[in-house]
């Protein structure tokens, strides 16, 4: 008969990408966090198509921790996607989700769990409210990213919280049955509304290694967000094209005044920046029907956002 898996109390869940230089310096810190927490607990890392020695990395150190269980995508699936997948294979009654490089301070992880026992509440956010570290352009887009957000009236997030947080498992079987695809994690667990508390913390420089968020993928993530979770950019192509007919009207009735009284209309510069704002605004509009057409497409393509190639906790499971 085999001998039934052990209850896991906390799920760590890491997605890494590429990150040989920090595990190390992860690992130190922790692992005498994780076993000083008197609470059964399991460390989920995800390793996101890595080319450099990570996974190498972390079969060794697999070898020396027990509770480290290691899934590996098959390529490169992106951030939010790792994340997911780690939410799909955790087994805690509490999950914690965390970047691997160490200016999230995992120290942090007591206190959250602490709170969302005494509090019963389901997501317990971790609140960046020192962002020294961060540059200044980063500091600033940012908040410009979060205020717009909010301003948009799409999510009710919480203001410099990231990737970082506790949930419990209501939540993350909750986040599990959605069928959305490109999902935003930040904003997903706010959208469901489930009871919710905060932990501040100052933000760290990065320990070792390189960002995986350049411009690029923020810009990407920003696109993501607006158009997975608001409606007013369509609105915002409505407006446009109500305010492009009143342009119009306001030039039909300028020319037909001007023909009345006898003044000849302006030459071909006008005709061409008129066409041409008309058209800009069509292409504008255009290009944010677009962008929802597109999530529309990939939901009904229904294709995985990534493939696992390995779960450590199988090939454990097949030795019993």
């Amino acid at each position: 008969m085999p001998t039934p898996a052990p209850t896991v109390t906390l799920s760590i869940v890491i997605p890494m990408f590429n990150e040989e230089a920090v595990l190390p310096l992860l690992v130190e810190r922790l692992r005498p966090l994780a076993d000083g927490l008197d609470t059964a607990y399991e460390v989920v890392a995800v390793d996101d198509g890595s080319s450099d020695a990570t996974p190498v990395i972390l079969e060794r150190l697999r070898r020396e921790w027990a509770q480290l269980r290691i899934v590996r995508l098959r390529a490169n699936a992106g951030h939010q996607a790792a994340i997911s997948a780690g939410l799909h294979r955790a087994r805690g009654d509490y999950v914690v989700t965390l970047d691997a490089d160490l200016q999230d301070p995992p120290e942090v992880i007591a206190e959250m769990l602490r709170i969302a026992r005494e509090d019963h509440v389901d997501v317990v956010y971790g609140v960046r409210e020192d962002r020294s570290t961060d540059t200044a352009f980063k500091r600033w887009s940012a908040g410009l990213f979060y205020r717009s957000i909010r301003r948009l009236g799409a999510i009710d997030a919480p203001v410099d919280a990231g990737d970082y947080r506790l949930m419990s498992r209501a939540t993350v079987d909750a986040i599990n049955s959605l069928p959305e695809h490109n999902r935003v994690l930040r904003f997903v667990v706010p959208g469901l509304g489930f009871p919710s508390g905060s932990v501040g913390y100052t933000r760290e420089v990065r320990a070792a290694g390189t960002s995986k968020y350049p411009l690029a993928k923020m810009i990407r993530l920003s696109v993501d967000s607006v158009t997975g979770f608001s409606h007013a950019p369509l609105r915002f192509a409505t407006w446009l094209g109500l305010l492009g007919g009143l342009a119009a009207l306001g030039v039909l009735v300028y020319a037909v005044i001007a023909r009345l009284i006898g003044h000849a209309l302006p030459g071909w510069t006008s005709t061409v920046v008129i066409v041409s704002a008309v058209g800009a605004v069509q292409l504008l509009a255009l290009g944010i029907l677009g962008e929802y057409v597109g999530r529309m497409y990939a939901v009904m393509q229904a294709r995985p956002t990534y493939f696992i190639a390995h779960d450590s906790l199988d090939q454990l499971d097949s030795h019993r």
